[in-house]
């Protein structure tokens, strides 16, 4: 794992984990907008573009995130942000150090899991990894997503460049993912848009539920992940909020 760092070193410090598929530029702009007033560190994970080795599970990402918390930020940081894979990872690393972060957010993050499409995940990859080359199915794969046009390019490249078996793993561990209910009182804010699939709301209710202390953003006529993605602004404020007891 790679870490990209913005701002002052001897300020706050923030860390934003990018959902699967992506990278570090996931964040990019939100970095840009908070490294005025904090430190901000964007991981590229596991299996991504710029990353030094493949994936291998969410429990590794965490571990990886926890030690480098621990080496370079004195064992704690004032805010966790992550999307999708990232919100996964992060809610591992909660659920072990529930201390490691003053504030949370998790966004679009599947927390109830999909066991009957866990077993389709290999034909799926097997069907389309060939495809992932071409961009008029990078295009498809895109628009899906919410990736804006702007960072169209950033995206292709990032896709070309995971393994077929760092993806594998990637949608395998996402499907079947369980939140562990060691997660217990921290100060987190689960961020879903009224646009996602019935059980990524779902999802957000339970885990609004299981974690004491959190609260829950339905964003009206969001797709997911389309906070972070396409209103870097509305996140970095939104974040800034928390902080500083206005939410």
């Amino acid at each position: 794992m790679k870490f990209t760092e913005y701002g002052k070193k001897n300020s706050d410090t923030i860390i934003l984990l990018h959902g699967a598929g992506l990278s570090s530029w996931n964040y990019r702009r939100e970095a840009g907008i908070l490294a005025s007033r904090f430190h901000v560190i964007l991981p590229v994970l596991d299996g991504h573009e710029g990353s030094d080795r493949p994936f291998t599970s969410i429990k590794s990402a965490a571990e990886e995130i926890i030690d480098f918390i621990d080496t370079y930020c004195d064992g704690s940081v004032l805010a966790i942000g992550g999307l999708s894979l990232g919100g996964q990872i992060l809610l591992e690393i909660a659920a072990r150090r529930n201390g490691i972060s003053r504030f949370f957010i998790f966004e679009s993050t599947l927390a109830i899991p999909m066991r009957v499409s866990a077993v389709f995940v290999s034909v799926s990859v097997c069907l389309s990894y060939p495809l992932i080359k071409h961009k008029w199915f990078s295009r498809l794969q895109a628009k899906t997503l919410g990736i804006p046009a702007d960072l169209f390019e950033e995206y292709y490249d990032s896709s070309i460049h995971i393994s077929k078996e760092s993806l594998l793993r990637m949608l395998r561990e996402n499907a079947v993912f369980v939140p562990d209910p060691a997660i217990k009182d921290i100060n987190a804010l689960v961020v879903i848009g009224s646009r996602e699939r019935r059980i990524m709301l779902r999802s957000a209710r339970r885990l609004s539920k299981m974690i004491e202390g959190s609260r829950i953003r339905i964003l009206h006529g969001y797709s997911h992940g389309e906070l972070s993605l396409e209103h870097p602004e509305e996140y970095a404020e939104l974040l800034m909020k928390m902080i500083y007891g206005n939410l």
